[in-house]
């Protein structure tokens, strides 16, 4: 299992899916989840709406190649028709180690019609995941409810499928359970596996040492 720094390696709030946040993740040695949109005609790195202060995605992939980083980059997508951009520059820095999710389903055909690495999605509110038969992986979240088991994360990796599942903090629920069930069960040791968490030093104690 690798660990994925939500937003960057952060230890305030106002420092999510900042420069620093997601260059100091590289240098820790941890994959990152993000969040891109569209600006003035730039794709930048912005949860919300973007504004002056959202630094360049292509800053970022700088940084990933300057620091030699090689760890799974989970982009969001929060902007509709950016794909002309985001695959110039994923050819451009030779991003080979990425997926994209998140983004509407009329838009995830568009990314599965050209070619890009998606993951579909499963949670306690989408229970069926669209258009899984094309799709990479599964991000499995849990909105409301400690739903994912073992078993769950299993047959979708014995399905030849990579899994990133979302640690219960980010929705501000204990986050024990989840990781004890993933610890116990060996699946930290399971090639495919990713946890989303905003706690990744923690993480990499608990199931690390």
């Amino acid at each position: 299992m690798k660990i994925l720094a939500h937003r960057g390696y952060w230890k305030s709030e106002d420092r999510k899916n900042s420069y620093e946040a997601v260059r100091e993740a590289f240098i820790r040695g941890f994959g990152i989840e993000t969040d891109i949109r569209d600006y003035r005609g730039e794709l930048v790195i912005s949860h919300n709406i973007a504004d002056e202060r959202s630094f360049a995605l292509e800053k970022l992939f700088e940084a990933y190649n300057e620091l030699g980083c090689s760890e799974m980059l989970a982009l969001n997508v929060k902007a509709d028709g950016i794909q002309d951009g985001l695959g110039a520059l994923l050819e451009k820095y030779r991003i080979e180690n990425y997926f994209v999710f998140d983004m509407s389903i009329p838009e995830q055909v568009v990314y599965r019609n050209r070619n890009f690495r998606f993951f579909t999605r499963r949670s306690d509110i989408e229970t069926v995941p669209v258009q899984y038969e094309d799709a990479c992986g599964v991000w499995m979240d849990s909105f409301y409810t400690d739903w994912i088991s073992a078993d769950s994360v299993l047959d979708y990796l014995k399905d030849n499928r990579a899994v990133s599942l979302v640690s219960p903090e980010l929705h501000g629920r204990p986050r024990e359970e989840m990781w004890s069930i993933l610890k116990e069960n060996d699946l930290h040791h399971a090639e495919g596996l990713y946890l989303c968490t905003d706690m990744p030093d923690q993480a990499k104690e608990y199931f690390y040492g």
